[in-house]
């Protein structure tokens, strides 16, 4: 029988009530009852567990089981094909073509030596080689190669003096990897161990539990005895799925497209950070350069997953999950085939040069087509000429390079002039040679005589553009008096700020990863050269600066963005997932009047003929000016020949850049001329309204 724990201090209960204590207590009653109660507790506790545990088991299995799978297995992640790039025309320029590329996943266990035995056996039998190898190639292949004189590895130390032995693992590998070229580690190593180390540099290209491309777009023959010799090869496979970029227009436009690296692996240590901070994988294919960088997001598609599993000999097996997703084709605004007919034109006219003694010194060449309303850029060729006469494609020259501009800027400095009311339309000045205290004479190419401001622009006149920032500037011209500026600083922003607000020496927003925000910017304290500035000798502009300028002439004053894409769509759809729709920087802040002042002096130089002939006989409404600067090259013996306009004068759909840097000389009487207006333009506008047709003038 269970002894009653409360018996006691029932008892003294009792003995404190003088009516109870007679009364017999039921001591079994009350420890039943109390048992029953804790017993009624418990059964309850244990039937909740039971029932969680069963729905545990029973409804929940597949997520746990998934959830189980999820963090025990690995998975592998590829890119899929890249997205097409095609013109305005839908013509392909940047395709992504099947192509069976060699992948390598390391078996279970394996060693780094039996790596490089394998790497050894696969570049000799397929003959590889290391073309590809960077100068970091070159020094990982030394570091892992180099033996000391008892043959064993030394990771490089020999490079490094006994107290350089003691640095820091990040300062001794730097130390080491300074002082390796590619001369020494050629000579030390032969061509075999060297297209080896290209393979084994691939095996182990990190992250380790991925697979890696070791060989693309191999033959045929390559693929067939893999296959039949795979137990020889543990780890090596063939990818059957796998793509590579092609260019059906080979070279054309190719620089400002841009390339695709290998892996990230091989990426610009900056751009290899700004992958990784992505989720990119170091071994996945990014865009390096140009369109293919900028519109990266776009053309890259989504991963295919894959499940990692090995076999009974360890070796990994991949079973797909998830196909992925090819990524987004960009449609250019780009015309190929005009393109390639403008390439064709400079690179003619650079040739005919080399038989010109005048034009020895012109080798590169540049010119935009673009629509001044849309910022549209049609083409966009630049050409240049090596020095053993080689001409190659250089179209991002028309981003990158500066060129000083000459008279073509004349425009924006008549704008200021009227805008700031230091002269209007009908305000006269007469074109003779200046002469300031202890300087040589300033003048126009020749003497015009009185001109207002539509005739300044149309004969190009310098001693206009002199007397309007004079003014400006509040000097008060006296003939070999001294040029004094209260505010030479100043009157040099007022100026850039104008300028600016037509794109010149600013950035203009063209869709491009590395476009030069600036060109070059003088900086002289020499108080005459804001007067060179008038007239486009000081500052460099890039081509594309000049677009966009002539582009806000033509258009009536808006500063539109350039570009070169004008949309994403899925694959094989016209569902258009991205619009790089027109964008309006900026407004002139001028008077209409104004800017139809400058409109008309670009239409009246080709009216008269001062734009050149060829122009002027073309049968379209065009309106331009011509542009000739003295270059600091070469000594000072050359100018840079430039022409810019559009068609028609009003509504236009064409502007355009001609810009050829060093194509003439400036010795002599003797000169060669325009090149732009004589032998580059005429042709070149012909084309585009063959293609693009507009009303012909009356």
């Amino acid at each position: 029988m269970l002894r009653n724990p409360f018996r006691d201090l029932d008892q003294k209960k009792l003995r404190r009530s003088s009516d109870a204590l007679k009364t017999q207590n039921d001591y079994y009653k009350i420890v039943n009852k109390r048992i029953g109660v804790f017993a009624l507790v418990i059964i309850l506790v244990f039937s909740i567990v039971v029932v969680r545990l069963a729905f545990l088991q029973i409804r929940g299995e597949e997520t746990y089981t998934a959830k189980l799978e999820s963090y025990t297995s690995k998975k592998q992640t590829d890119m899929t094909p890249r997205g097409m790039i095609y013109d305005r025309n839908g013509k392909v320029v940047a395709g992504t073509v099947s192509a069976l590329n060699i992948t390598y996943f390391p078996p279970k266990n394996t060693t780094s030596d039996e790596q490089w035995e394998l790497a050894q056996k696969f570049a000799k039998q397929f003959k590889t080689n290391h073309d590809r190898f960077t100068l970091s190639d070159y020094q990982d292949a030394y570091l892992y190669l180099h033996t000391d004189a008892n043959g064993k590895k030394d990771n490089g130390n020999n490079l490094l003096s006994g107290d350089e032995l003691n640095l820091g693992s990040a300062d001794a590998e730097k130390l080491k990897r300074e002082r390796i070229t590619q001369e020494m580690v050629e000579k030390e190593f032969s061509e075999e161990d060297l297209n080896a180390y290209a393979i084994f540099g691939a095996m182990r290209r990190a992250p380790s539990s991925q697979l890696k491309v070791v060989l693309e777009d191999v033959d045929k023959e390559i693929v067939y005895y893999l296959e039949e010799h795979k137990d020889e090869y543990p780890g090596f496979d063939v990818d059957m799925g796998g793509w590579k970029r092609e260019y059906p227009y080979g070279s054309t436009f190719r620089d400002v497209l841009g390339g695709v690296s290998t892996s990230v692996q091989g990426v610009p240590s900056e751009l290899k950070t700004y992958y990784e901070a992505k989720g990119y994988s170091m071994v996945d294919r990014v865009g390096t350069s140009g369109l293919e960088k900028q519109y990266e997001d776009l053309l890259t598609g989504t991963r295919k997953v894959s499940e990692i599993t090995y076999d009974e000999n360890g070796i990994a097996v991949l079973n797909e999950i998830n196909s992925g997703k090819k990524g987004y084709d960009l449609h250019m605004s780009i015309d190929i085939e005009l393109q390639k007919k403008v390439d064709d034109v400079l690179e003619k006219v650079l040739k005919n040069a080399s038989n010109d003694s005048r034009r020895q010194y012109f080798k590169n060449a540049y010119v935009i087509l673009i629509n001044p309303q849309t910022g549209e850029i049609y083409a966009m060729s630049g050409k240049a000429k090596g020095d053993d006469g080689k001409i190659t494609n250089f179209a991002t020259g028309n981003y990158k390079a500066g060129v000083v501009p000459g008279s073509i800027v004349k425009g924006a400095t008549v704008y200021m002039g009227l805008t700031e009311g230091v002269i209007d339309a009908n305000t006269i000045f007469i074109d003779a040679p200046i002469e300031f205290k202890g300087s040589q004479k300033k003048a126009s190419y020749q003497n015009h005589g009185p001109v207002n401001a539509v005739k300044a622009l149309s004969v190009s006149s310098n001693v206009y553009m002199w007397y309007t920032v004079m003014a400006l500037a509040g000097v008060n011209y006296v003939p070999k008096g001294p040029l004094i500026v209260n505010d030479y600083a100043g009157i040099v922003r007022l100026m850039r700020s104008y300028y600016s607000m037509f794109g010149l020496g600013t950035s203009t927003g063209l869709d491009v990863p590395d476009e030069t925000s600036t060109s070059f910017v003088g900086n002289s304290t020499d108080v005459g050269k804001f007067l060179d500035f008038a007239i486009g000798q000081y500052d460099l502009y890039t081509p594309i600066q000049i677009a966009q300028y002539v582009s806000t002439l033509a258009n009536g004053g808006k500063k539109v963005q350039p570009k070169l894409v004008n949309t994403a769509t899925e694959v094989n759809s016209d569902y258009v997932v991205y619009k790089n729709e027109t964008t309006i920087l900026s407004t002139l802040k001028g008077k209409e009047s104004d800017l139809d002042v400058v409109r008309a002096g670009f239409h009246q130089c080709v009216l008269d003929g001062n734009c050149g002939g060829a122009i002027k006989s073309l049968p379209y409404d065009i309106a331009a000016k011509t542009g000739t600067a003295e270059s600091a090259e070469h000594g000072g013996k050359t100018t840079n020949a430039a022409l810019i306009g559009w068609a028609p004068y009003e509504n236009p759909t064409l502007a355009f850049v001609c810009l050829a840097p060093d194509s003439d000389t400036n010795i002599g009487t003797n000169l060669a001329g325009n090149i732009c207006y004589q032998e580059i333009m005429p042709e070149i506008i012909q084309d585009f309204f063959k293609k693009y047709p507009i009303d012909k003038k009356d």
